[in-house]
């Protein structure tokens, strides 16, 4: 398993909320065959590597971790700490000794430090979707101003360069996010028109506004800036830096509409474009199962076509919502992904 993936979703179960605990308490965790009775925990490694060493489910792990009430605030696992499978009561319990101590683990929340503990969510990995790319209404871009060309016309503009843009610019809104308009994301059964992406170009400040024509410097870009970009006030939001996993509290039909970088194919840590948001009750954290979609082929008995079932491909985690459509990472692919294929509850 890739340990940048593993590093993303581990600190996430260990931060898990009590909601999702309960939902699969009903569940009963199945140890791996053969199981070891100890692991000794390396640098790199995190809560679901360790997990998936003793079970063949690691979403289970609430189950065996052992509940210690004596301990209030339970040390952090470090490399070298020892994991051991242990029996109470004829059910299995993971403890970890920690520099000579033994201390049980309970699924409560924690704040891990910077320092050598086992890894927490690799925030580079999503962060420019998570602070800057956006979902936006149609009319949100027609009315943006847009880039005319950079100082003495150049026709591209990078990072320390200032530019001219053409349109409105209220009093006061000294910020702007510069983007490029992306795919368009239309509802596959519905045809509802569900918005558009706003693809993040860079970040520019108004030093003055002349008429409808607009002088900014350019401080940040991720690629060249050209002529036809947009300006769209700077988006004034918090960056999550821990995600609570649970299941959606509704149930969620949806499916992929697109994979950044547009590709069609999907893989670990790509991110990923869903057709369901807030107002069907997703909410950041929420953990979905993804399905490949099933073919359908001829039936060689009776020259039928049959529509094959839905198979289960892998694992997403929705980090950002919007109204009709949310940002997904894509945590596992068991197998080969690609848009169009279902996403539901876990």
């Amino acid at each position: 398993m890739n340990k940048q993936l593993s590093g993303l979703l581990a600190a996430l179960l260990f931060l898990a909320s009590p909601l999702f605990a309960l939902a699969q308490a009903a569940e009963v965790p199945e140890l791996n065959d053969p199981v070891p009775a100890t692991y000794t925990v390396v640098k790199g490694d995190t809560l679901w590597d360790i997990s998936a060493t003793f079970l063949k489910n690691p979403w289970m792990w609430p189950e065996i971790w052992h509940v210690n009430t004596q301990i209030a605030n339970p040390h952090l696992i470090y490399p070298g700490d020892v994991i051991r499978l242990i029996y109470m009561d004829g059910k299995p319990r993971l403890t970890i000794e920690s520099r000579g101590n033994v201390y049980k683990l309970s699924p409560q929340a924690r704040v891990l430090s910077a320092g050598e503990a086992i890894e927490t969510i690799p925030l580079d990995k999503i962060n420019s979707f998570l602070s800057r790319s956006r979902i936006v209404d149609e009319a949100d871009l027609k009315g943006a101003p847009w880039v005319l060309a950079g100082m003495d016309e150049h026709l591209v503009v990078g990072a320390g360069d200032s530019l001219y843009a053409r349109g409105e610019f209220p009093e006061g809104k000294q910020v702007y996010g510069i983007y490029r308009r992306g795919e368009t994301f239309v509802d596959p059964e519905t045809r509802e028109k569900l918005g558009v992406l706003a693809r993040d170009i860079g970040t520019g400040s108004l030093v003055r506004v002349s008429g409808e024509v607009a002088t900014l410097s350019i401080s940040r870009t991720t690629e060249e800036i050209r002529a036809g970009d947009l300006l769209l006030r700077e988006e004034q939001r918090a960056i999550d830096s821990t995600f609570y996993p649970s299941p959606p509290e509704s149930d969620i039909n949806g499916v992929i509409l697109a994979v950044e970088g547009g590709v069609h194919q999907v893989g670990n840590m790509d991110v990923v474009v869903i057709n369901r948001g807030g107002r069907e009750g997703l909410a950041p954290g929420n953990v979905m199962a993804i399905y490949k979609k099933g073919g359908k082929i001829i039936d060689r008995v009776t020259q039928e076509r049959v529509q094959l079932p839905d198979e289960r491909a892998g694992l997403m985690m929705v980090f950002r919502v919007f109204d009709k459509v949310s940002l997904g990472l894509v945590l596992e692919a068991e197998r080969g992904i690609s848009v169009s294929d279902r996403v539901t509850n876990p």
